[in-house]
């Protein structure tokens, strides 16, 4: 039977996963709107898009080492104060307040994000697994809900800057639940061991696998959230379309997310699990980017299957590739970070891309290249491989 304290540690897991991807979601259907009345070049929106990734990979390390101060909760308390003020502020009129906001509410996720699997882990170590599953379900129907209602908030309440602020409620709404329910936890020192396997982490190869699996396949997450609308309405959709067709593949994503990991756990190999996922990923940006219009929808949701599966099963790794909680949330935050900071590089890559004059299609064809180099990665981070530093020494054994 679960316990009380468990299903309310699920409920504010999936109530502040919910706030984590808003803030980077609901730019883009109104990317467009923002270049024609914030002057934004195709470049300097591509810095826009990119901002959040690239401070929310940086400020991932710092999430392992804030929990060790302050502890883990109040480091999330902060996370969503954080991001709170972020969101607020990227909508006030001072220059370059949209940049800087942009950049908290990273900065903000990179620590939300990274301390949520450890706590996982935690909580409820013989279903992390499957948990991170609904938790990145919750990330995916955040996803969703900027995509869908950015548009229609901007005309509800008469201006794209009120659109993008009125996202910080959810945030402040996520963070009250969170200070009522979750006690704070006491500061400990880290012993030398937790030091030192940082280090040790970083010479294990099996992380740099994980690592350059989670930051290609989140590259074309970030993409998809900051460029995919833009690119539709390049192709002839209308802003309210492209936002709801980005909107409906990302809620495909809340099946694949949940049902990932199941599927996954049906084997102690997720190299299968993986190849799917990416395979339904290249394809439905195909159809959306290079097929004709009239495959639309088969490919918003094949992109949204392969996008939330393949999210689900990298954050999934972290904790099947570790033995303990400690291990868990050291290993999310060198795999976020590094992985995050890559992923950077896909969308400001786009908006240099659509600067030169590329075609829709060729920028599609180097998407799936890369896809097909993230199988690569796959087939290394599949594999039934455990970090475990049991005896007081990192090592890598079959799980």
């Amino acid at each position: 039977m679960v316990s009380r304290r468990a299903c309310t540690f699920i409920i504010l897991m999936f109530v502040v996963g919910l706030n984590l991807r808003p803030a980077m979601s609901s730019v883009a259907p109104l990317l467009a709107r923002l270049q024609e009345t914030a002057g934004l070049s195709p470049a300097s929106a591509g810095i826009l898009t990119t901002l959040p990734v690239l401070f929310l990979g940086l400020s991932a390390p710092l999430a392992p080492l804030l929990a060790k101060r302050i502890g883990s909760e109040r480091t999330l308390s902060a996370a969503l104060l954080l991001l709170a003020c972020g969101l607020i502020l990227r909508g006030l009129p001072m220059s370059g307040a949209l940049f800087i906001g942009s950049a908290m509410a990273g900065s903000a996720i990179g620590i939300g994000g990274t301390l949520l699997p450890a706590l996982v882990k935690r909580e409820l170590p013989d279903s992390a697994d499957l948990l991170t599953g609904l938790y990145t379900m919750a990330l995916c129907f955040g996803g969703a809900l900027g995509a869908g209602l950015s548009v229609p908030l901007m005309q509800w309440l008469g201006s794209w800057q009120l659109s993008l602020m009125s996202w910080s409620l959810l945030a402040l709404i996520a963070l009250v639940l969170w200070l009522i329910n979750i006690p704070t936890t006491q500061c400990t020192q880290p012993s030398p061991a937790t030091s030192s396997s940082l280090t040790q982490l970083l010479r294990k190869s099996l992380t740099w696998h994980v690592m350059l699996f989670m930051g290609i396949q989140s590259s074309m997450a970030y993409i998809v959230f900051g460029w995919l609308p833009t690119l539709l309405v390049y192709r002839g959709y209308d802003e309210a379309a492209a936002g709801w067709t980005m909107a409906i593949s990302i809620m495909c994503q809340l099946g694949s997310a949940l049902s990932a990991p199941w599927l996954a756990r049906l084997t102690h190999d997720q190299r299968p699990a993986l190849l799917l996922v990416l395979l339904s990923t290249a394809l439905g940006l195909w159809m959306l980017l290079i097929a004709p219009l009239a495959w639309k929808w088969p490919g918003a949701v094949l992109l949204g299957i392969g996008q939330g599966g393949s999210f689900s099963l990298a954050l999934s790794l972290l904790v099947l590739r570790t033995a303990n909680s400690r291990l868990a949330g050291q290993l999310s935050g060198l795999v976020q970070g590094g992985g995050y900071t890559l992923a950077a590089l896909g969308p400001f890559g786009v908006g240099l891309m659509l600067q030169a004059g590329a075609e829709i299609p060729h920028i599609a064809w180097l998407l799936i290249v890369l896809i097909a180099l993230c199988c690569g990665f796959a087939l290394l981070a599949g594999r039934n491989r455990q970090l475990d530093d049991h005896n007081g020494e990192l090592v890598v054994h079959r799980g």
